[in-house]
């Protein structure tokens, strides 16, 4: 393994010297990948073999990986300080889909980061894990987990994989529910749920330099007028979000609302909470 690096008088790092970052060619991956430069001397981009591109910065090495392989990702964690686990299957799909990437890919990395000897996970859970609560109520991360879906249940999964090799093995977590990280909310519901760039980029520093937090939950949101989530739980991060969806409510709220009775506009899991079931043909 590396060695943490740059400490200030706080005691807390605030560099790596190796960073694994998976799910580098998804969505959230690609905004954040040059932002986690910061974090660490070198940092490994990983997703699936063919879907990264071919212009790797001075500071960063390409390793394609399937998260199902369990070999390909014990290499993958090796000489790493830490991981931002983003990679999986980031929408609702058939359980097939969901296990190999999402299920097998969680244990195959948490097997590898308590082989590896990897002290400090980020792990890229979703506000699908308590989808079916209603938008009329506030929850917080002790709240009883209520997945929407086989998407929302595999990071249920993961969640549970974080807590048990924090108990067995001492390896900490930081698991993000993360609500809708894109350039500007898309809809209604991400005027609660939506996060800025930003701020999750403040998160994630946050996240892996923060002293002693074991398995700690906190939902990813950013200081929106409204929302569904209650981060006392995570207080200990110190995270106090900047920027809200408020500047784009008059561009929304000039869109058709949905119907009172769509999911879309009761639960807090939307559209997931009714995708599927998806028969075989």
């Amino acid at each position: 393994m590396g060695q943490q690096n740059s400490t200030p008088p706080s005691g807390e790092p605030t560099q790596f010297d190796r960073l694994l970052l998976t799910g580098a060619a998804g969505g959230i991956g690609q905004a954040i990948r040059h932002r986690v430069a910061e974090f660490a001397r070198l940092v490994r981009i990983s997703d699936l073999p063919g879907a990264l591109p071919g212009d790797a910065a001075p500071h960063e090495e390409c390793v394609p990986c399937d998260l199902a392989d369990r070999q390909a990702v014990d290499a993958l964690a090796a000489n790493c300080d830490a991981i931002i686990h983003l990679g999986g299957v980031s929408v609702e799909r058939p359980f097939e889909e969901i296990l190999e990437a999402n299920i097998k890919g969680v244990f195959n990395l948490y097997e590898a980061a308590r082989r590896q000897g990897v002290r400090r996970i980020v792990f890229a859970s979703s506000n699908h894990v308590t989808g079916f609560y209603r938008q009329d109520e506030r929850i917080d991360a002790e709240a009883r987990k209520r997945p929407d879906g086989y998407y929302g249940l595999s990071k249920s999964f993961g969640e549970d994989m974080a807590q048990m090799y924090f108990d067995r093995y001492g390896i900490e977590t930081v698991s993000i529910r993360i609500g809708s990280v894109f350039p500007e909310p898309k809809d209604r519901r991400m005027m609660a749920s939506w996060m800025s760039y930003d701020d999750f980029h403040d998160l994630l520093r946050r996240s892996l330099f923060t002293k002693d937090v074991g398995h700690t939950i906190v939902f990813g949101m950013s200081a929106n007028a409204h929302t569904w989530w209650d981060n006392r739980c995570a207080a200990h991060l110190g995270f106090a979000p900047r920027d809200s969806s408020e500047p784009f409510r008059d561009k929304i709220e000039a869109t058709p609302p949905p119907a009172p009775t769509d999911p879309v506009a009761v639960l807090q899991g939307g559209a997931f909470t009714t995708t599927g079931p998806f028969d075989p043909v």
